[in-house]
């Protein structure tokens, strides 16, 4: 009845562990479908990366335009200023003439054509007054599609250490399912060792009961009996040792899978470390160049 329940366990035992094993392959495929999946967001994610550097340079380009259209609206808010001035110094003169005119009768022609190219030289001025607010208008213009552009250019970036947060929680999980394995397997080792003591045991009965043999002659009849009983099993403790072995050679299998996974996983740690970098200096840069 023992061996027939030791049989009856193995059997449970070895079909616990196909299942294991399949279980295994199934998550193995899952993983693999994962990490193919984390690869196209690392593409989609470099492709952003190239799209913002390339808004970043379209940015730098219309910044510098902005500064040189800027430094041109100075010049010639200047040369509006000293048109003023000269207006102003005009006006001026033309009331002093005004009251030259009372006093002087001679010089009335001269001042009043003095004043006609005065007056040429006021709508020519205003004429220039209205052409520089147009392009004033067209610079604010201008600055309000920049502004638009740079804050959709920041919700990207957002976006993208968004989807990285997502893939460091996912390198989390997979560490503690690797975790769960490494015990699982310590466990089996135990369980090992446990099968070959109870082997070893068993060979010390054995050895009692062949030194019972030699002492009581009288039950050789018996103990032939019992000795065949013994090698019974012992024959089946060499076939429990050989499932053993089976169980052994399962665990290896499966080890060798773990590793696998962990070699894999290593694999993607060390490119996500590489696209880490890679967006942190895009974004360092990007950053820089935006301020």
């Amino acid at each position: 009845s023992i061996i027939k329940r030791q049989r009856q366990e193995l059997k449970l035992l070895i079909a616990e562990l196909k299942d294991r094993d399949r279980e295994l392959n199934d998550m193995v495929a899952v993983h693999e479908r994962h990490i193919q999946a984390w690869e196209d967001d690392r593409q989609k994610i470099l492709s952003l990366a190239e799209r913002c550097s390339l808004l970043t340079s379209e940015l730098n380009e219309r910044n510098a335009i902005i500064k040189s259209l800027t430094k041109r609206l100075k010049l010639l808010e200047s040369q509006h200023n000293d048109s003023k001035i000269t207006l102003e110094s005009t006006q001026q003169k033309f009331k002093e003439l005004t009251q030259k005119v009372t006093d002087s009768s001679v010089h009335c022609q001269a001042l009043e054509e003095k004043n006609q190219s005065l007056h040429c030289s006021v709508l020519e001025l205003s004429a220039k007054t209205g052409q520089l607010q147009a392009r004033e208008q067209e610079l604010l213009t201008m600055l309000q599609l920049k502004d638009k552009a740079l804050i959709e250019t920041t919700d990207q970036i957002t976006e993208v250490a968004s989807k990285f947060k997502t893939l460091e929680n996912a390198l989390r999980a997979a560490k503690l399912e690797e975790f769960s394995r490494n015990r699982e397997q310590q466990d089996l080792k135990l369980t090992l060792n446990d099968v070959v003591f109870q082997v070893n045991k068993m060979k010390d009965v054995l050895s009692e009961k062949m030194k019972e043999s030699s002492k009581h002659q009288e039950e050789i009849s018996y103990l032939k009996h019992e000795n065949g009983c013994l090698r019974s099993e012992l024959i089946l403790a060499v076939e429990e040792a050989q499932r053993k072995d089976q169980l052994y050679q399962f665990t290896k299998s499966k080890q060798v899978r773990i590793e696998k996974e962990l070699s894999s996983l290593r694999q993607v740690c060390v490119k996500q470390q590489r696209d880490l970098h890679f967006l942190q200096v895009n974004l360092d840069s990007s950053q820089e160049s935006m301020q």
